[in-house]
C-alpha cells in the first residue's frame, strides 16, 4: 500500500481545507456533503451534545448550529493510504480560548462522490 500517493494526497488536502473554509463560513450545504450520508457516519464532538450517529443526526446539529468563531490551525497532518483512505488531524486554537482544540477526521473516496468524511472527533485540552 502506498503511503501519501502524490494525487491522493492532494486531493484530500484540498477537500479537508474546503471543509475548513466551510465551516468559517458556516456553509451548511458544504459541510453536510463533505459528511457521507450514511447512517454509519459518526461525529463526536466536545460535549455529550454533539456525539451523533448518523448523517441525519449530524445534518440536524449543523442546521441548529450557531456560526463558529474564527479559529487558526496550529499544526496539521494529513495522510492517504492508498488511493481512498485517508487521515487528517488538526490542532486550533480560538481568539480568547486558552484550551487547544484537536479535530480527527477519517475520510474515503467513493466512487462518483469523492473524498467524504465517515468518523470525525472534536475535543479540548484539559488543563
Amino acid at each position: 500500500m502506498e503511503v501519501n500517493h502524490p494525487e491522493a494526497l492532494a486531493e484530500l488536502t484540498a477537500a479537508f481545507y474546503r471543509y475548513e473554509k466551510a465551516l468559517m463560513d458556516n456553509d451548511v450545504a458544504v459541510l453536510n456533503e463533505l459528511f457521507k450520508a450514511a447512517p454509519e457516519t459518526v461525529r463526536y464532538g466536545v460535549t455529550a451534545a454533539e456525539h451523533l450517529y448518523g448523517h441525519d443526526a449530524i445534518a440536524a446539529f449543523r442546521a441548529a448550529r450557531t456560526p463558529q468563531p474564527p479559529r487558526q490551525l496550529t499544526r496539521t497532518v494529513i495522510t492517504t493510504y492508498g488511493r481512498d483512505f485517508g487521515t487528517a488531524w488538526t490542532e486550533f486554537t480560538r481568539p480568547g480560548m486558552t484550551k487547544i482544540g484537536r479535530q480527527t477526521q477519517a475520510w474515503v473516496r467513493f466512487p462518483g462522490e469523492g473524498w467524504r468524511i465517515v468518523a470525525a472527533h472534536v475535543s479540548l485540552t484539559l488543563d
